[in-house]
């Protein structure tokens, strides 16, 4: 076990990288076209009605067409689409980050990552300021789910995949 340190920025990304975490791609829509950035800072808020929040840094070009557009999307990525994860992380580097991609439009006409194992397609509701980074809470207006899978996870640093299938092993104990 290691000393307690005060969190300067490298420890506490450290810290951060053990917590497993599902990966997404939040999409948005503005005058100029599609905007995108891969998220592992994603969590439903409330289920009446069904709410999500979202964090996204101000060096995102997605940040600015979410504020003014007021809407989002968001794609959960399968294990085996850590190359779109890649992609959508990546700054503008290289060709467009949609071009090519398997994309399909939701009802407000917003990209959707086709495969992905879950679709959600938001409006915000409230908006908060934190630090260098945009917090978006946003209401779900359409959803939809896509095949089974398994879900692309993020973990040290590193993408990987839950061993087994569809079943989770609980403790063994009684209550």
């Amino acid at each position: 076990m290691s000393e307690a340190t005060r969190p300067d920025s490298a420890a506490f990304r450290r810290a951060m990288s053990l917590w497993a975490t599902g990966v997404g791609v939040v999409t948005t829509r503005g005058p100029d076209g599609d905007h995108g950035l891969t998220v592992n800072a994603f969590l439903s808020v409330t289920l009446e009605p069904p709410t999500v929040l979202i964090s996204v840094g101000d060096e995102a070009t997605s940040s600015p067409t979410i504020r003014e557009t007021r809407r989002f999307a968001l794609s959960v990525l399968r294990a085996d689409q850590a190359d779109i994860s890649v992609r959508m992380a990546a700054g503008r580097e290289g060709r467009p980050k949609f071009e090519g991609l398997p994309l399909r439009r939701s009802p407000g006409g917003l990209a959707w990552i086709e495969g992905a194992l879950a679709m959600l397609e938001c409006e915000v509701e409230t908006e908060y300021r934190a630090a260098d980074h945009w917090l978006f809470l946003g209401k779900v207006v359409a959803l939809e789910t896509g095949p089974d899978g398994l879900p692309l996870v993020f973990y040290r640093s590193r993408y990987g995949e839950p061993v087994g299938s569809d079943q989770v092993r609980l403790p063994l104990r009684k209550q």
